[in-house]
């Protein structure tokens, strides 16, 4: 190891250590601790004294002499020996001297529950902690709650016990923390953490702590900025390899929706490009709400999972309905949210059949409600048909779940004898909530059936277990080129690549381009009309129009001399004499390619919709390169234009394996390239059954940002 490796490995070393002393901690100094009753030093007293690893205590109060009969020390000064943990239950103005005098004698990390406002505050806290060594969990957060070790580090009561399970959860929000902590659900965790502004010690920290742990079988991720990107990959990348699922919920702006740039890279990544491209590139399930959140985490608490599918097979899911529109509902929900149905074999259908009333149709979904005095069997026998079909990975019951006033059990008895006979996931998708008997459904529970609230969100969470494990590593980067790399390493610290050099750029890379010569001149213009041949398209080339539509800088179809000198008296004269002379691409579907710069996670490739519909239609797909062929396909099947490319109305389908090329080389670009782009945008990039041909592109360097 070099030097620089060796202090790199132990300032790891020292931040784990710090941080399993904070979250295994044998002693607890509760500062702010108080024996009035609703208070939050109260609180803090009372959920350690909750913790069944029985930590030493030491309170702290200069106000009191004992509270409850322990002795009260009057600072953490009197404190004879350093402690594991320090809870800070002050106010922001005692904070910063509370957490020099931690660092001073050695405390080994700190929870912050207040907020720490005040000019320089937070940056303060943060400085003296670091220097010190100190894991710092908050400030603004609620603590946390190891389960498996036993230790209550919170100052708010949650439920005691907490249920041990398979659950890490890591969120930046106190509300969630309390939320799925007291949620009727059987989540279960090992470790629960309420990160906060996280001013020293990062969800990534966290994450790969509770990962670490042998009873860890799901994470749970609930984060509002990303921090800490590099040790946040790693941590995802060990969560893919291991198959445990990450389930992801994000709020507010990733630092690729605060990168203002001029490309329309940027506007069509928007501002939760970084994450769907961290979620892509590690197989993480991003859930778009706190029910979808819910329902995921239940599905996969269970533990069952799909079988092991064939290659090249997709299973899909079954469901069992009483009711024929809520059978037609739960088809059209699927439909939309892309959740597939196991197309059931002859075998299965045959099955069905005997098992039906006469009139009932036996498929998938089954509507299996005739009224019979046999509905219980018929209903058991139908499920475990379902569950027994190849094609079929998880199977549902689609019911309401209702309070039966006859105490009529057919349903949770169907289900807890089929999940006995048959290993696969079996779940029970529920329409509406507030209909739920809770009794019935705490009962299902405890079987080892989850209960899915809401027909939407638990299609969702089904089709997150549908795609678990179908996660594949990022290929290796190809070998750079280091002449290209450092010939266009230079011109991009030299400002601004022309229009011309710019389809220069991806030539190189090997991205077809239509043919352009750059102009100043009427004369010139002609001249270069004439190389390439009519007919041609006219665009402005001046530096200062990044989008030529918008401005009026494009003009199409010129088919001789006498166009081309009109049209560029009327550019050169609106816009300035610099213009672009191309040729005229074949007709096709325009996309837009690019690479974006982030901050955290360095260049992100952006393919979307392209032409005018490039930030109206906010069509695209956001992936961390390298992109090979393979992700690069995927990335357009995600798009909504995506039947526009393989036909549409009698038009030929566009070559899918030139536009993937283009897009694994702009992945190329952005790994030899990303320490100098800002951003590249191609658009649009013509893609028809020819090939794929890019029209127009803008490349802006890092050294135009500083």
């Amino acid at each position: 190891m070099t030097s620089a490796q060796v202090t790199g490995h132990n300032h790891r070393a020292g931040q784990e250590s710090a941080l399993r002393a904070m979250l295994e901690a044998r002693s607890v100094a509760l500062v702010g601790a108080s024996p009035r009753p609703g208070t939050l030093g109260d609180r803090m007293v009372a959920e350690v004294a909750r913790s069944p690893a029985a930590p030493a205590m030491y309170l702290v109060n200069p106000k009191y002499r004992e509270i409850g009969g322990v002795p009260c020390h009057p600072s953490l000064a009197a404190l004879r020996k350093p402690v594991d943990l320090v809870l800070l239950g002050v106010p922001d103005a005692a904070l910063a001297r509370q957490v020099e005098l931690a660092a001073r004698r050695g405390d080994r990390s700190a929870v912050i529950f207040g907020g720490a406002y005040g000019d320089g505050l937070r940056d303060q806290i943060a400085t003296t902690a670091r220097a010190a060594g100190m894991a710092l969990c908050g400030a603004g957060c609620m603590g946390f709650v190891n389960v498996g070790h036993g230790l209550r580090a919170i100052g708010y009561q949650e439920p005691d016990p907490l249920p041990a399970g398979p659950v890490a959860l890591v969120t930046q929000s106190g509300s969630v923390f309390s939320a799925l902590l007291r949620t009727r659900r059987p989540l279960g965790y090992t470790v629960a953490v309420s990160s906060g502004q996280e001013l020293v010690t990062t969800a990534a920290q966290y994450a790969r702590y509770a990962l670490d742990l042998p009873d860890t079988r799901v994470l749970a991720l609930v984060l509002e900025a990303m921090r800490d990107t590099a040790a946040l990959q790693e941590v995802l990348a060990a969560a893919a390899v291991r198959q445990i699922p990450v389930v992801l919920l994000t709020a507010g702006r990733s630092a690729a929706g605060r990168a203002l740039v001029t490309a329309h890279s940027g506007a069509l990544a928007g501002p939760e490009g970084a994450w769907e491209a961290l979620a892509d590139a590690y197989g993480v399930h991003r859930v778009a709400d706190l029910a979808e959140l819910a329902d995921t985490l239940e599905l996969f608490a269970i533990g069952r999972r799909p079988p092991r599918a064939s290659p090249g097979a997709r299973g899909g899911i079954a469901t069992v309905h009483d009711s024929g529109l809520e059978r037609a509902h739960i088809a059209d929900l699927a439909d939309d949210l892309g959740v597939p149905f196991g197309q059931i074999g002859a075998a299965t259908t045959r099955r069905l059949a005997e098992v039906l009333d006469p009139g009932l149709e036996p498929g998938n979904p089954l509507d299996m409600w005739g009224a019979s005095t046999k509905a219980q069997w018929q209903l058991t026998e139908s499920l475990a048909a379902l569950a027994g079909d190849p094609a079929v990975a998880a199977v549902a019951l689609a019911v309401d779940l209702l309070t039966e006033f006859d105490g009529d059990r057919s349903y949770p008895d169907a289900l807890t004898e089929v999940a006995q006979r048959n290993a696969k996931p079996l779940a029970v998708l529920a329409n509406i909530p507030s209909a739920i008997d809770p009794a019935v459904a705490g009962d299902l529970r405890a079987a080892g059936i989850p209960v899915l609230e809401g027909a939407r969100t638990g299609l969702l969470a089904l089709r997150h277990l549908l795609a678990h494990g179908t996660w594949s590593p990022r290929p290796k980067p190809r070998p750079a080129d280091p002449a290209r790399r450092e010939r266009w390493a230079r011109a991009l610290r030299s400002g601004p690549l022309a229009p011309a050099e710019a389809f220069r750029l991806l030539g190189d890379y090997g991205i077809r381009a239509a043919r352009a010569r750059a102009a100043d001149a009427a004369d010139a213009a002609l001249a270069a009309a004439a190389e390439i041949g009519y007919p041609v398209v006219l665009k402005t080339a001046e530096p200062r129009v990044a989008h030529k539509s918008d401005a009026g800088g494009v003009v199409l179809g010129i088919r001789d001399a006498a166009e081309l000198a009109d049209a560029y008296a009327g550019l050169s004269g609106r816009l300035g004499p610099r213009v672009l002379v191309c040729e005229t691409a074949g007709p096709g579907t325009e996309l837009s390619l690019g690479i974006l710069a982030d901050p955290g996670l360095g260049p992100l490739v952006v393919a979307g919709a392209g032409g005018v519909l490039v930030e109206h239609l906010a069509d695209r797909a956001v992936a961390l390169p390298p992109v090979d062929a393979a992700r690069a396909r995927r990335m357009l099947s995600r798009l909504r234009v995506a039947p526009l490319l393989t036909g549409f109305r009698g038009r030929p389908p566009a070559d899918l394996g030139a536009i993937a090329k283009a897009i694994t080389a702009v992945s190329a670009i952005a790994c030899e390239l990303g320490g100098e782009l800002a951003a590249l945008d191609i658009n649009p990039l013509i893609c028809g059954p020819g090939g794929a041909v890019a029209v127009d592109v803008l490349a802006e360097p890092v050294a135009q940002r500083r």
